[in-house]
């Protein structure tokens, strides 16, 4: 059954150099390793030199990308996305980033969310003429953008994201720039760092640490940030914007050793173990983890209880995720 499995989640990442850069897409694959927790149905990198290329599949990324198909994706700006599916089937067609080629050019685009108007949005996009290659919403962002390529690339994106709503953050290369958004109420993560003359987006911190970036800053809700020759700017394309990041991130999906919105993950389910104690106290013998990301909780438990931790079930490291 389906219904029980998160439907929510996948890992993106872009980074950007002024110059074509050898090791880009070998960056971007190390990136997506540290994301890989995020997404294990697919995996897939785009790179542009003024010409895109781009490789995915089906798989683990380690599974996906060889030492050959690395080399053959050379340029100065990519992105990177790893797939845990929230809509669409589970086949290589809807895996990403996504590559579309239009009148403008050609755009590369990597979505973390899940859109709740894009069944509509699709529906009114196809009336007016548009064919659709897979079944994933992240298609429809990209055919609104592709409609509006007389606007210019900020101005076709900012009304694009005007018109969907839901979570996502979005990495997007368009004009040999990278672009970085994040949905107004900043329901999926997205960081920026500073990665010598260019600059790394991620899901999670824990891919700049990979990179060797240095973290700057979280992108903020309703934000997009343009990377190109010149630097980083920042567009706020929605002002009534709120912080609403998704508890899940803390309670089960990002890494332990991420910091998100200024909070540390690992200092967040440790507090949360400690907050449960106090609330919820327990005559038992042991407090037991339920591996992994429970490990940290069930440690704060156990020094505010003061009963002692101790590992009642192991998990096998060696499958897929089970849930």
């Amino acid at each position: 059954m389906d219904w029980d499995k998160l439907k929510e989640e996948c890992g993106i990442i872009g980074i950007y150099n002024p110059k074509e850069y050898k090791d880009i897409s070998r960056l971007t694959y190390f990136g997506l390793i540290a994301l890989q927790h995020r997404g294990q149905e697919s995996a897939g990198i785009a790179v542009s030199n003024g010409k895109m290329h781009y490789y995915k599949e089906m798989g683990l990324v380690q599974e996906v990308f060889s030492d050959q198909i690395l080399d053959r994706l050379k340029g100065n700006v990519s992105i990177g996305h790893v797939r845990y599916s929230t809509t669409g089937e589970s086949y290589v067609a809807n895996a990403q980033p996504l590559v579309v080629q239009y009148k403008g050019g050609s755009i590369a685009l990597a979505h973390n969310g899940n859109l709740i108007n894009a069944s509509s949005l699709r529906d009114e996009l196809e009336d007016k003429g548009s064919i659709f290659q897979t079944s994933i919403d992240s298609e429809v962002i990209a055919n609104l953008i592709a409609r509006n390529y007389k606007l210019g690339f900020k101005e076709a994106i900012i009304h694009s994201v005007q018109r969907i709503k839901g979570a996502y953050a979005l990495t997007i290369i368009c004009e040999n720039k990278l672009i970085g958004v994040r949905d107004p109420n900043g329901l999926r993560p997205l960081c920026v760092g500073k990665l010598g003359d260019g600059y790394v987006l991620a899901s999670e911190s824990c891919a700049l640490e990979v990179t060797r970036a240095e973290f700057i800053r979280d992108i903020d809700p309703g934000e997009m940030v343009v990377i190109d020759e010149n630097g980083i700017s920042s567009i706020k394309f929605d002002n009534n914007t709120r912080k609403a990041l998704c508890s899940f991130e803390f309670v089960y999906f990002a890494r332990p050793d991420s910091n998100l919105d200024g909070k540390s993950v690992y200092n967040s389910r440790r507090n949360a173990g400690r907050i449960l104690a106090k609330e919820h106290p327990a005559d038992a013998d042991l407090v037991i983890a339920v591996p992994d990301s429970g490990t940290v909780a069930a440690e704060g438990y156990a020094e505010e209880s003061g009963i002692p931790f101790g590992e009642g079930l192991v998990k096998n490291r060696y499958v897929g995720r089970t849930f």
